[in-house]
C-alpha cells in the first residue's frame, strides 16, 4: 500500500510493509510544510504502525520545527509502544541532531553525512541471463510489447522501492547477489539523482521488467571537481572522449529476454543523453557483474587506478560508433 502527498516544497512517500513502514521525504522541512509532515507521522500511529522509518536521503534542510515534529511524534510513538527512525540526514539536519542531543532519540544508528558521491554510490552491478530459464508462474512474458519510459527524478522517487525489489529479484540465487544491496542500490538512485543531466529509463510490459540510469560528464560538467574530474581525465586519456555518459545502474528481469532488454535500456540511455559512449565501474571481483556487462556488448579495460577509494575499480565501456540518434523507441514514443 502506498500513497502520495504534497505541499509547497516537501512530497511524502508512505510504504507499508506488514507493521512496519517506510516514509521517504523529499524537498524541505519548515514552516509550510511541518502541518503535513506532522499529520502523516500521526496517520501512521493511529494506522498501529509499529516502526516507523523515515528516510532523508532526499531532504535538503529541516528547521527547528520540523525537528520538533520528529520529537513530538517519537515521544507519542513510545507511548504506543511504537519506534521513530531517522535514516541518511543530510549534513545540515545531523548538525542539528547533535546541537539538540537528538541524535541518540532519533537515529536507529550513528549516522554521517555522505560525501556527494564516493566510488561506491557508482559501482554497478549486473547479472548473466539464464540460458533456458524455467518461467515461474508470476514471471512476465516478455516477448512482444516492452515499452520503455523514461522518468523524472520525482517519478524516479515514487517507484524507487518497485525498482530496488527488481534489482533484489535480478541477482537472487546468483553469485552476484554478494555485490547487490538494497541500501547501497537505493543510495545509488539517491546520489545520481542529485547530479546535472541523470535520467532513468524503465523497461515495463503490464509490470516493471528492467530499469537503467545514470549521468552525463564531460569537461564542461558543472560542478567538475573531485571524483568527476579525475574519471573524466582517465577516460579521456583511454579512450580519447571527453564526454561520456556513467551508467550507474542497470537491471533487467531474469529472464530470457534479459539481454535485448538491458541492451535497449543502454542505448536508449546515450541517446537520450547525446553521448556515443557509455561507462560503468564495477568491482573487480565481481566477475558474474562483468560478465554480465560482457555479454550486453560492454569491452572491459580492466582494474583502473587513481580514483579515490579502497579499491581500484574495473571500468567499463560501451561505444556507440554510429553515434546518438533517434530510435524507434523514442519515434513511437514508448
Amino acid at each position: 500500500m502506498g500513497s502520495v502527498m504534497a505541499l509547497a516544497r516537501l512530497d511524502i512517500h508512505r510504504r507499508n510493509r506488514g507493521e512496519r513502514t517506510l516514509v521517504t521525504l523529499a524537498g524541505d522541512i519548515g514552516p509550510a510544510t511541518t502541518p503535513l509532515l506532522r499529520a502523516a507521522l500521526e496517520q501512521c500511529l493511529l494506522d498501529g504502525v509499529t516502526v516507523i522509518d523515515i528516510d532523508l536521503t532526499m531532504v535538503g534542510s529541516c528547521d527547528a520545527r520540523g525537528l520538533d515534529v520528529f520529537l513530538s511524534a517519537s515521544r507519542r510513538a513510545g507511548r504506543v509502544p511504537a519506534s521513530l527512525l531517522l535514516h541518511h540526514p543530510c549534513a545540515q539536519i545531523t548538525h542539528l541532531l547533535a546541537a539538540t542531543g537528538s541524535a541518540s532519540l532519533l537515529l536507529g544508528v550513528p549516522v554521517s553525512p555522505r560525501a556527494p558521491a564516493e566510488l561506491g554510490d557508482l559501482t554497478c552491478t549486473g547479472t548473466l541471463a539464464p540460458e533456458d530459464p524455467a518461467r515461474r508462474p508470476d514471471q512476465p512474458v516478455l516477448r512482444d510489447g516492452i515499452r520503455l519510459r523514461r522518468l523524472t527524478r520525482w517519478q524516479a522517487e515514487d517507484v524507487r522501492e518497485d525498482i530496488a525489489e527488481l534489482a533484489a529479484e535480478s541477482v537472487a540465487g546468483t553469485p552476484g547477489k554478494a555485490y547487490h544491496d538494497r541500501g547501497d542500490f537505493l543510495r545509488r538512485l539517491a546520489v545520481s539523482a542529485h547530479r546535472p543531466g541523470f535520467a532513468l529509463l524503465v523497461a515495463e510490459t503490464t509490470v516493471l521488467v528492467g530499469c537503467a540510469f545514470g549521468f552525463p560528464v564531460g569537461p564542461d560538467s558543472s560542478g567538475r571537481r573531485g571524483f568527476d574530474r579525475t574519471l573524466q581525465e582517465i577516460i579521456q586519456r583511454l579512450t580519447s572522449r571527453a564526454r561520456f555518459v556513467v551508467l550507474t545502474q542497470v537491471v533487467a528481469h531474469p529472464h530470457a529476454q534479459h539481454r535485448d532488454i538491458a541492451r535497449r535500456l543502454q542505448r536508449r540511455l546515450l541517446t537520450d543523453l547525446h553521448s556515443c559512449l557509455g561507462v560503468a565501474l564495477l568491482h573487480p571481483a565481481n566477475q558474474t557483474g562483468q560478465a554480465a556487462f560482457s555479454s550486453w556488448g560492454w569491452q572491459n579495460l580492466g582494474e583502473v587506478v587513481g580514483l579515490p577509494g579502497p579499491v581500484a575499480p574495473c571500468v567499463l565501456i560501451l561505444l556507440m560508433e554510429d553515434g546518438p540518434r533517434q530510435t524507434a523507441d523514442q519515434a513511437e514514443g514508448r
